[in-house]
């Protein structure tokens, strides 16, 4: 069948990108799913920093590439062999589909998954397959989604189902955001009531964190970036207080906000910079996380000293160490309790003709999360 998709064909582009347009708007040929596959019909699909170090040749990725891969949509048809989707089910996307038989899947730990991984940097589906083509031949996958496109095949490994009732523009923040920021504060610092956090960066992953740390009871929660308007936000999401990245003081405010230092810190920010600021901010014996991914040559000095005479801890959190298909119900419970309102991180619908004016005010920090929506009224192709 006939799909329309953003696809990226060069890195590197010159910004703005509402006028180099990395990403163009094309016709491509999706094969239907084979074995272990669904075709996915995209309602939603998020912006996201993942997305944008592909563009700007931070993450380098085989192209061309049809991006895309925070999305929900709705099941068109199913490959052979699975049993447990139905034609018009809902569907959450996730990034890392996970084999369950490689000794991380076997560990309960699929967002370590080695097939999984190796299929996402090669820009296959988990079975090694590509199912996109255009006149020139063969178009890569995003992190196995591709869903910046009216429609996507998929492994079955990388889709959750949902109920029906959750909107599907926020419902597919939970298959990147939520995932990542709620579960490095739920699963990878599993933070227990009272527990002191500051997080940096406060984009869509970051000010998901800060919903999760407050829904598990963290007090006080500190919010820290450079943007007012964030920080602002943050506040009103139930941060007890935010401070200036920016700002001469900032170490000293939180500490002093903290009693002198974190129980957590968490980054979100992407960089070595916010990194070593998390990492002050966090207490003696407190544990550092980073769910941000800056360039790969990037590296950080730590003070070993530090570590070992102050027992800290500095961990890596990918997809917010969850196993999705247990964490978002979870997750979309507690959205439903109120106790999750990810629907204020909607900052911008889209649709896919505005991707690249998107991807600048992402860049710009201007945007918390955006949604490209497209229609899913028109009868389901066959």
């Amino acid at each position: 069948m006939k799909i329309t998709a953003a696809v990226l064909r060069s890195r590197g582009s010159p910004l703005p990108y509402a006028r180099s347009r990395p990403l163009a708007i094309e016709e491509l040929e999706l094969d239907p799913p084979g074995p272990g596959e669904v075709l996915v019909r995209i309602a939603a699909a998020g912006l996201c920093h993942s997305d944008l170090s592909v563009i700007n040749g931070n993450r380098p990725r085989p192209l061309p590439m049809a991006l895309g891969h925070e999305a929900a949509g709705i099941v068109v048809s199913l490959g052979e062999g699975v049993q447990d989707l139905q034609p018009g089910d809902h569907v959450v996307m996730v990034f890392m589909p996970s084999c369950g038989h490689c000794l991380p899947c076997a560990e309960g730990r699929p967002a370590l998954c080695e097939p999984g991984a190796e299929a996402n940097g090669a820009g296959t589906l988990l079975t090694g397959a590509r199912r996109l083509r255009n006149s020139e031949g063969i178009v890569h996958h995003h992190l196995g989604c591709s869903s910046f496109a009216d429609h996507a095949v998929v492994s079955r490994r990388s889709l959750v189902k949902i109920d029906p009732d959750i909107p599907l523009a926020e419902a597919a923040l939970f298959g990147c955001a939520v995932l990542t920021g709620v579960g490095a504060v739920v699963n990878t610092a599993r933070v227990r009531a009272g527990q002191s956090v500051v997080i940096v960066g406060l984009g869509g992953v970051g000010l998901a964190a800060l919903l999760g740390a407050r829904a598990a009871g963290a007090q006080p929660i500190v919010a820290v970036d450079l943007s007012a308007e964030k920080r602002a936000l943050a506040l009103d999401l139930g941060a007890t207080a935010a401070v200036d990245a920016a700002a001469p003081d900032a170490l000293e405010q939180v500490r002093a906000l903290t009693g002198g230092g974190a129980d957590f810190g968490l980054e979100f920010a992407g960089s070595v910079r916010a990194l070593e600021s998390a990492f002050a901010m966090t207490r003696r014996g407190g544990t550092t996380i980073t769910a941000g991914l800056p360039p790969p040559e990037h590296t950080l000095p730590v003070n070993v000293v530090a570590l070992v005479g102050e027992e800290r801890t500095l961990r890596g959190s990918y997809i917010g160490s969850c196993v999705p298909a247990r964490d978002i119900p979870r997750y979309i419970a507690l959205y439903r309790a109120g106790r999750l309102p990810v629907d204020r991180l909607l900052s911008h619908r889209l649709s896919l003709d505005d991707i690249n004016a998107g991807f600048d005010r992402l860049h710009e920090g201007r945007a918390v999360r955006q949604i490209i929506e497209f229609p899913t009224d028109q009868v389901a192709p066959q």
